[in-house]
């Protein structure tokens, strides 16, 4: 798990064990690691015999980890991936309130549990979010590459990592109609900065507003699974 100094860099420390090829029973779950903000970890009705892709999903500003859960059963369903959903430690994300820290570390126990007893696949392994979470997840995910195969950022609006690790794929989606983090200033921004910067993004903008379109959620889907490439 992550120390003190570690989080406070936006690092990562667990890492997926050789837990076998044995999945507990599919559904949701607790995290149990924290009585007033916790998360929630599913698992899905339709488990491979091996290792098991995994993204973790993480919330809007006042948002909870249980309110996201539906935004991605039915595909962690057909596809076999195993779903993490970290609660913030407040209303929203460490680095959105002032520096990196409690928000890191906790989601690094949560993976290090969830490594622990699971089998997942080192080579498969997603950082999502939505508005707040997003921008979260870009820049966690981009100090975490060595972990995170791939990012996938649903309306973000902003990306602050201090400092890069490897080369995830990254997958943007975002509303031309968005009122709450307007495209003009959020993705159509981040979008040439990650790319001047070497990075792979495929970008969908979409005609609706602070929303993560069913259609949008399959295609981040597969092309998290290597389906599809960037474009």
């Amino acid at each position: 798990m992550a120390n003190g100094r570690a989080a406070e860099r936006g690092r990562l420390t667990a890492r997926p064990l050789n837990a076998g090829t044995s999945v507990s029973e599919p559904g949701l779950r607790a995290l149990r690691l924290d009585e007033a903000r916790d998360g929630v970890v599913y698992l899905p009705d339709r488990a491979g015999s091996g290792p098991m892709p995994l993204i973790v999903m993480l919330h809007g500003a006042g948002g909870d980890a249980a309110g996201m859960v539906e935004l991605l059963r039915g595909q962690a369903d057909a596809e076999g991936i195993a779903l993490l959903f970290p609660d913030s430690r407040a209303a929203t994300w460490d680095v959105i309130r002032g520096d990196y820290g409690p928000d890191v570390d906790f989601i690094d126990k949560a993976l290090a549990k969830l490594f622990a007893e699971q089998p997942i696949d080192p080579d498969r392994i997603a950082l999502a979010g939505f508005s707040d979470g997003a921008s979260y997840a870009l820049s966690l995910g981009v100090m975490n590459g060595d972990l995170f195969s791939h990012i996938l950022a649903f309306s973000p609006g902003f990306i602050v990592p201090l400092s890069t690790v490897g080369e995830p794929e990254i997958y943007i989606s975002h509303g031309v109609e968005d009122q709450v983090l307007p495209i003009r200033s959020c993705s159509r921004r981040i979008v040439p900065r990650l790319e001047e910067a070497g990075y792979s993004v495929l970008y969908r903008e979409f005609p609706d507003g602070h929303v993560v379109p069913p259609d949008i959620v399959r295609e981040a889907t597969d092309f998290f699974l290597g389906r599809m490439t960037g474009d």
